[in-house]
């Protein structure tokens, strides 16, 4: 099926709900991409670069990004370690699969407190490096054996999946009765989107990699779709407030790099962040569910 069907299937767009959000990706010229009136969901279809892409990974060098951010090294940091800590309780003493694990900075840390770890990514140089690093790492959910791990984690992937349905389905398989599923997708409510309206902002962050941008209702109507239970989500913002400013201010991204970030501090951003969760306007959510 494509986006489009897909989500026509969960109830969540149709030709007539739907409206173009925007006419271009940042990357692609002419690929509309559509939002849908009722849903608020926000979606590309009938596109997708193909896994080539992901195996050469040469796309993590787009020189857009690092124009406006520098290389990602800082938020790949602060994103691994807000991870292990927020989900330590789930994977602890578990057997963990992190699908779409990239470089495997969330199963470096995760290692040690874990039964095993085991990685699924299609980037060559990454599976070659967490396996030289005692890290496991396969190129293939079917390679792992059905009902044979306890937690399945995926962050900032299921968004870039043409058949997010069919993976979804493939991942609970690999997962026991009673264990869980972990999912971190970019939100369609982010607060520069949703609610100031940052043109520049926008004209970024549609990506043609980004098949779905999801709202918190659409990603739990999914996620029940294909079976999950006790499906609970929270809003979680990855960029702070000096981020948004510098954007307002600048429409740039890198804020938090930038000298605003001397405005930043531990409670700030703790308490721009629930804020911004109160009105369902992170960048980020999590949903955690349970496999039957």
């Amino acid at each position: 099926m494509s986006i489009f069907e897909t989500l026509q299937s969960l109830h969540l767009t149709s030709k007539d709900s739907r409206v173009v959000f925007n006419d271009r990706t940042r990357d692609v010229e002419g690929l509309r991409v559509w939002k849908d009136k009722v849903s608020g969901v926000i979606y590309i279809d009938e596109f997708y670069t193909g896994n080539e892409t992901y195996i050469k990974g040469s796309y993590r060098e787009d020189k857009s990004i690092q124009l406006n951010t520098g290389k990602p090294d800082f938020e790949r940091a602060n994103d691994s370690e807000r991870r292990f800590k927020s989900n330590f309780k789930y994977v602890a003493g578990k057997k963990v699969v992190d699908f779409g694990c990239g470089s495997g900075d969330f199963l470096r840390l995760a290692k040690p407190y874990c039964e095993s770890v085991l990685g699924i990514e299609l980037q060559r140089d990454y599976i070659d490096g967490l396996n030289s690093d005692g890290i496991r790492c396969l190129n293939d959910i079917d390679k792992i054996e059905d009902s044979s791990v306890d937690v399945v984690v995926s962050f900032h992937v299921i968004e870039h999946l043409p058949s997010p349905l069919e993976t979804l389905n493939e991942l609970k398989s690999k997962v026991v009765s009673g264990g869980m599923i972990l999912i971190e997708v970019p939100h369609a409510n982010d607060f520069l989107l949703s609610v100031l309206g940052c043109d520049q902002f926008k004209q970024f962050t549609l990506w043609s990699q980004h098949l779905v941008l999801h709202t918190r209702a659409s990603l739990r109507r999914t996620l029940e779709y294909v079976g999950l239970e006790n499906v609970q989500i929270e809003g979680v913002q990855r960029y702070p407030l000096s981020n948004h400013l510098h954007w307002l201010s600048n429409g740039k991204a890198g804020g938090h790099k930038s000298a605003l970030s001397m405005l930043e501090s531990a409670s700030l951003f703790e308490a721009y962040q629930h804020s911004l969760a109160r009105i369902d306007a992170t960048d980020t959510l999590v949903a955690i569910a349970k496999v039957p």
